[in-house]
């Protein structure tokens, strides 16, 4: 089991808002912040780890701090290795003969959907893109045989199932092989695809 089993991540329509509620929540309990601060468009994320009691605590005192200005949120509290690793910036490497696709209007929620889509079938995260360069949304993206890209998806896009939160899915069979080439560089305009 590894020593930060829980992550998490905030939200916020504020950046002031978000910028409080991150004050608060790292005081209130220790956690391994990884990533925070502001995203297109004017919002403000913050993405931690740690024990589940800890992580908890934090999450539950960032929610009551910024509730006025709380876009989303998701707290894994057995997060999947490659998730943790992919949402801090791991590139997975592009196997198998299928790309899965899924993009969400916001970071928590591609979170969620990423970590059930890898521990309910048998596929690699390719990355994790959070935020910037996205107007504020969430992408994944999922390599492996047809029908596992396929069984992640549906997973992924269930667990989302009964949010407001638009989701949208693509599967690609049989990748075209400029494709995983150019997007095993990078998924970002100018830099791969």
């Amino acid at each position: 089991m590894p020593d930060q089993p829980a992550l998490a991540l905030i939200e916020f329509s504020s950046i002031a808002v978000g910028t409080r509620a991150l004050d608060a929540m790292l005081k209130r309990a220790h956690v391994d912040l990884l990533r925070a601060g502001s995203i297109q468009p004017g919002k403000f994320a913050i993405l931690f780890a740690g024990d589940v009691g800890s992580v908890e605590e934090s999450f539950t005192e960032a929610c009551r701090i910024g509730a006025e200005a709380l876009i989303d949120r998701v707290l894994l509290h057995d997060v999947h290795e490659s998730v943790r690793a992919a949402a801090t910036g791991h590139r997975g490497t592009w196997t198998g003969d299928t790309l899965g696709i899924i993009e969400t209007e916001t970071l928590a929620a591609v979170l969620d959907a990423a970590d059930a889509a890898v521990k309910g079938a048998s596929v690699e995260i390719v990355e994790i893109r959070l935020g910037d360069g996205l107007g504020g949304k969430g992408l994944a993206h999922f390599c492996g045989e047809q029908s596992d890209v396929e069984a992640a998806i549906q997973i992924g896009s269930a667990r989302l199932a009964g949010r407001s939160i638009k989701v949208c899915t693509a599967i690609i069979p049989r990748a075209d092989q400029t494709l995983l080439e150019s997007g095993s560089q990078s998924t970002r305009f100018g830099e791969g695809w």
